[in-house]
This record gives C-alpha cells, sequence and structure tokens, in this order.
C-alpha cells in the first residue's frame, strides 16, 4: 500500500555508543530536527527517529576493561546521548536502542527469513580483519599493512561464517539508482556509490562465532554464531516502526516507510547506500527515498583531535553560547553535504552579524520607534507604495524559498532567502527614514513603514521556529503575538499584526558576542599548545584545493608580519565591481568553481575560485562581488581564469567581498 502524502520520516544514524557524543553527532542530529519540526509546522504527521548502536568487538573489549558486562557499559554510554539530545532540544519521536527486544526480534526473524528463502549460506572465510573497525579487508584495501579506515593493525583470520548474497542483488541497485537519481544526495555522493558498484559487488560476511566475539544478535537457528554488527545496526531503521519479515507489521510501519530521508556521515556512505539497500531488495522492500551524506568538521582549521574535541565538545558550546545560536549555526555556515570547519571566532562573528546585527537590530530599531514615537502600539497599515509593495514581493518570494530549500535540506540556502528579507528590512529603514517622517508629522506613513518592519520580524520569528524554537517565541514576545500566533499558512503577508496592540519594551533577543568566554579561550590556549599532529600526507593532484587569495586580516598580528605598500603599488591593482551570470563545479578539482563574471565588458570574464567548500554554485549565481581585474589569466586544473573574486576569511572563506548599495557591473572601485 502506498503511503500517504501527509507523513514524513526522518532517521539520524544510530550512533556507536563507545565514546561520547561529538560535534558530528551533534550536527546531524540538529538537522533531523530540524527538518523534522518544520514537517510538523506544516502540519504533516512525522516520525523522526534516532537512537545507539549497543552492540560489536568494541563494546565488548571495553566492557572487559571496565570489568562489567557489556549491557551495564552500554547502559552507562547511553546517557550522554539522551542528557545532550534534551540540552540541545532534540524532539525525537523514537530513540531505539539495538539490545532492545523489539528490534533483536526483527533481526532474528530479518535472518531466518533470509536463510528460508537461500539468501544466507555458510562458507570458510579467511583475509584480514579489523578489530577498530569491525570488518574484513582483502591485501589490496590495506594501507601499508593497516585498516585503510582507522589505521590501525589487522589480523589475519579464518574461521566458518554465514555470508548474505549481496551480489544477488546489486544489478536491482544499479537500476534503482538510475531511475531514482536523487535516492543518494549529494551529487558528489552519487557519484561515490555508482563508482562502487560499477565493480563487481561481493557477497557479505554477516556474523562473527560467538567463541570470539559474543556480544551480539544470536543466529536463531544456531547460537554458535552472532550477527555482524552492520546487519543488525541498519535493521533498526524498519525494526522501530513495528516492521515483522513474516508480513505482520504494524499500522506505524505501513503509514512511514519508506523514509523520506536518511541522515548520515559520508564515512557510512557505503553501509547505506550498498548494504542496506540490498538487505532491504532481500527482504521485498524499498529503500529510503533519499539517502543524505553529508561532509566531516575539523576544528580551527585543523583535523579533530582529542585535544582539539574538548575544544568544539557540543556540551562546552551549549553552556558558552546556549543551544539555539548553536544549532543556527552548524546549519548556516556550510552547504549541508559539504564539510566544513568550526571556529569560535567564526560562531561569533556569524551570531553577532545575523542574529544581533540583522534580525535583533530590524527588531530594535522598529520597536524602539514604536515605544517613542507611537505610544508603543504596533501602527497601522497605509496605502502601499511601490517600495512597500516591493518588499511584500520579497517576503513572498523569501517564504516560498525558504520552505523549498529546508525540505531539500539546503538550509544555508534557506537561511540565505530569509536573511535578504531582514537585510531588506534594515534597509528600508533607512530609505524610509521614519525619524524624518516624524519631524515631518507624517504620522500615517510613520505607522506604515513601522509595521511593516515588525511584520518582517515576525515573518523571520515563524520560520525560525524549527531552527530555534525559544528564540522564536521570544521574538513573539516582542511583537506582542499570543502562543501560537506563529502560523506558517499565510506568513508572509505583512499585514498579520494586531493594530494597536501593546509592544512590550524592547529588550535584546539576540545578546552580541564581544569576546570568546574564558574557557573557550584557554581551550583553544591549550590544544595549540600541544604538540603539533604529523603532517597529513599530500592529497591526490585532484583534491588539492586552490583558495581564492583573500585580504589580510586586520588584526594587530597581521598587521606586524604584512609588509607595507606605497599607494603606487596599490594603484597597480584594479578593482572593479562585477554580477555573476553562471556558477559550475570545476570539471576535474572539487575544491574549485567557475564562474562567468560581468564586469562591464561586452564579453563576460571567466573566474576561477576555490570557494566549493564554502558555496553551493546555485547560490552565488545573480551576486554583486568585487574582481581583481587586471590580474594576469592564469590556468587552473586546465581552466583558465581571467580575474580573481575577493573573499573575506583567509584560507578559510568566510564570505565574498561587496559593496553596500547595487552598482553597475564594471563599476571602479577604491
Amino acid at each position: 500500500m502506498p503511503r500517504s502524502h501527509d507523513s514524513y520520516y526522518v532517521t539520524t544514524p544510530i550512533y556507536y555508543v563507545n565514546d561520547k557524543p561529538h560535534l558530528g553527532h551533534a550536527y546531524t542530529t540538529i538537522a533531523a530536527d530540524v527538518v523534522a519540526r518544520w514537517h510538523r509546522l506544516n502540519g504533516r504527521r512525522v516520525h523522526f527517529l534516532t537512537g545507539v548502536d549497543e552492540h560489536g568487538q568494541k563494546v565488548l573489549e571495553a566492557a572487559g576493561r571496565r570489568g562489567i558486562s557489556p549491557q551495564d557499559h552500554v547502559d552507562a554510554m547511553v546517557a550522554p546521548y539522551q542528557a545532550l539530545w534534551q540540552r540541545l532540544g532534540i524532539a525525537y519521536d523514537d530513540f531505539i536502542r539495538t539490545t532492545e527486544a523489539r528490534h533483536v526480534a526483527v533481526v532474528q526473524a530479518a535472518l531466518q527469513r533470509l536463510k528460508d528463502q537461500g539468501d544466507l549460506y555458510e562458507a570458510v572465510y579467511e583475509g584480514w580483519y579489523s578489530t577498530a573497525a569491525e570488518r574484513f579487508w582483502t591485501e589490496k584495501d590495506l594501507v601499508d599493512g593497516k585498516c585503510p579506515d582507522t589505521g590501525q593493525p589487522v589480523e589475519w583470520v579464518q574461521e566458518k561464517n554465514w555470508f548474505f548474497r549481496m551480489s544477488r542483488y546489486a544489478d536491482q541497485l544499479r537500476l534503482f539508482m538510475a531511475e531514482h537519481p536523487d535516492f543518494v544526495q549529494p551529487e558528489s555522493r552519487r557519484n561515490e556509490v555508482l563508482g562502487y558498484l560499477k565493480k563487481d559487488v561481493a557477497d557479505l560476511c554477516i556474523s562473527r562465532p560467538a567463541a570470539r566475539m559474543s556480544w551480539g544478535v544470536p543466529f536463531p537457528w544456531d547460537a554458535t554464531f552472532v550477527t555482524y554488527v552492520w546487519f543488525d545496526a541498519l535493521l533498526n531503521y524498519v525494526s522501530a516502526l513495528g516492521y515483522r519479515p513474516d508480513g505482520d507489521s504494524g499500522p506505524l510501519f505501513a503509514d512511514f516507510w519508506p523514509a523520506d530521508h536518511h541522515l548520515v556521515g559520508k564515512d557510512i556512505l557505503t553501509t547505506h547506500a550498498v548494504y542496506w539497500s540490498t538487505m532491504l531488495f532481500a527482504l521485498g522492500l524499498s529503500p529510503a527515498r533519499c539517502l543524505y551524506a553529508h561532509g566531516w568538521w575539523t576544528v580551527e582549521g585543523q583535523k579533530m583531535s582529542k585535544s582539539l574535541g574538548n575544544v568544539v565538545d557540543p556540551n562546552l558550546l551549549v553552556d558558552e553560547y546556549g543551544a539555539e545560536p548553536l544549532r543556527y549555526f552548524v546549519l548556516r555556515e556550510i552547504p549541508f553535504g559539504y564539510d566544513g570547519d568550526f571556529s569560535h571566532r567564526a560562531f561569533m562573528e556569524r551570531t553577532n552579524a545575523d542574529l544581533s546585527n540583522d534580525l535583533g537590530n530590524l527588531l530594535h530599531r522598529a520597536s524602539s520607534m514604536s515605544e517613542k514615537w507611537l505610544q508603543g502600539r504596533v501602527g497601522a497599515l497605509d496605502e502601499p507604495r511601490e517600495a512597500d509593495r516591493a518588499l511584500q514581493a520579497l517576503a513572498d518570494r523569501a517564504v516560498a524559498t525558504y520552505g523549498r530549500e529546508l525540505e531539500a535540506l539546503q538550509f544555508h540556502k534557506a537561511f540565505e532567502a530569509l536573511w535578504e528579507l531582514v537585510r531588506a528590512g534594515n534597509k528600508y529603514i533607512d530609505t524610509e527614514q521614519p525619524w524624518a517622517l516624524n519631524r515631518q508629522g507624517d504620522t500615517a506613513r510613520l505607522a506604515g513603514v513601522l509595521r511593516r518592519c515588525l511584520e518582517i520580524v515576525r515573518v523571520a520569528a515563524t520560520l525560525l521556529q524549527p531552527v530555534m524554537p525559544a528564540k522564536a517565541r521570544q521574538l513573539a514576545d516582542q511583537l506582542a503575538l499570543p502562543a501560537g500566533a506563529l502560523a506558517l499558512p499565510g506568513c508572509a503577508r505583512l499585514e498579520l499584526l494586531t493594530e494597536g496592540a501593546t509592544l512590550p519594551s524592547p529588550s535584546p533577543v539576540f545578546p552580541r558576542l564581544e569576546e570568546l568566554p574564558a574557557r573557550v579561550q584557554a581551550l583553544l590556549q591549550a590544544a595549540t599548545a600541544a604538540p603539533p599532529a604529523a603532517p597529513a600526507p599530500p592529497a591526490p593532484a585532484k583534491e588539492t584545493p586552490v583558495s581564492t587569495p583573500t585580504p589580510a586580516a586586520s588584526t594587530p598580528a597581521a598587521a606586524e608580519e604584512t609588509p607595507l605598500i606605497s599607494i603606487d603599488d596599490f594603484s597597480k591593482v584594479q578593482l572593479r565591481t562585477g554580477r555573476i551570470l553562471e556558477a559550475t563545479r570545476h570539471p576535474d578539482a572539487d575544491r574549485l568553481l567557475v564562474f562567468k563574471v560581468d564586469v562591464g565588458e561586452s564579453v563576460p570574464r571567466q573566474i576561477v575560485a576555490g570557494i566549493a567548500s564554502r558555496f553551493d554554485p546555485a547560490v552565488l549565481v545573480g551576486q554583486q562581488v568585487v574582481v581583481v581585474a587586471n590580474l594576469k589569466p592564469v590556468k587552473l586544473r586546465g581552466v583558465e581564469s581571467q580575474g580573481m573574486l575577493l573573499a573575506a576569511g583567509g584560507k578559510d572563506v568566510r564570505g565574498l567581498v561587496s559593496v553596500s548599495e547595487p552598482l553597475p557591473p564594471g563599476t571602479i572601485v577604491r
């Protein structure tokens, strides 16, 4: 029976409980929570599943070192995950643990069904086994004789095991991916899976002898074997819905399978795209509608280490900054699906710029002027003028774009659409000049202008509910809106506030961060004082990043280290405004984007910039930029670049340099 269109099912991976939760765990779970809240706001029936994976050899060994049972070990290890999700405001519908009876029963029933239909067979296996990764490797997979995933030693193992005929379903998966081009996202991850499927797909070893590794789900017909942790764990997505391989599944399964979104990290893409999909085919089920694999976070420009992990411990971030600014930052800062860097300074800059300066300032300006000149009440709307109609059209576009992009998990595009409206609200104040209207005694126009600015804050509060529910409620309180008033239908109309309602005295919803918290500074100093990690081997040529050169940071240290130049030197550099007409990915370099930029000449310039890790090319089309126009052309990975885009942020690009007013392409910048 086909699923209802009004239901939505999203899952995170189930996190392995052998360590405390880190920023990557929080990132995935925040993303799932935001999209689940959005669909609930739209009136859909939502099921949001998260949980933990509690079986496997590493758990068994850790419990042994502690001198306790594996069950006692996982009971203790699961608590920090549940506590962190509560602190982060994660509103999941179900939290599954793979040691629960409801899950174990489904794993055993699935094993029995696959055996009965001839999809499992017993054979002797010999090969290199990694305890750290809990998987077998072939000789050609090893890197310097060690596990390619963990870098840890491997051991030669020869033993009898049970195998799943994964190869039997490889062609079905190839066909499914051809017919469902959006099944694996983003496109780069889809290409990875397609590359994997170009090779012969081997059968999958799905058992471990209990004599060697006893902590797992026993095989129903032979208790001398337990289930391979990945075969066991993947079934959580259906066991949590009451799926029964015998066909007697519950109503939850009928309502919500197949899942709309499986959210995973890119390191577990193959297990989900290949192992899980072929398992589902064997059980007569369809894969999820979309498997979305996101990237990894570095910390302060470096690969995560134990000391740097402390610097971005999610509990520390909640303590120092609050849960909701953190939720906003991790989804706003980088395109979902790409790698990103967490910098405390970047966090401070982003939250100050977006939340304090843009949205907070718009609220403060509109409400304080209403308090001063309109007796602290929501003003009446006047007859709309051209500027008002343009503002309404922008609000309509922003709301439509926000919903479309958020449902596609393009969180950064959704926020950019909303912030275009917020920034337009601040500019509207500057151009309409309420202070001048007050001096002129034009009370009707004054009331209409301030009312529309307050309406923009209401739109922002409505759309931000899935991301910052408590902050959205604070914004609503500042607008004198009762609980439940931030309804999504029709929210783009800049006329929904109650005329004459008494506004409270303005108070900051997003206080500025003037400096990094002392505890953060101490941890950063300790982390940077630690012995540096061994340098990573150079990446293959295709992966070599080519960064857009950027101006030096305006810090005292930078000033001391930067050689001074004369005005004559600077005058040699010709800067012009440009407008991006086209933006595409470089055909042979993952970090590069190729642009067509109008700089006021008869033919657009082609410019190559190393900013693909920071920007989705589609977001940049139409943006005004500043171009170094007299730079000697150079080829970057075979594509000619006829200039340079100015960007801010050093090697970790934070944004493209522009000017405050729209200007014709080719305008000289001085």
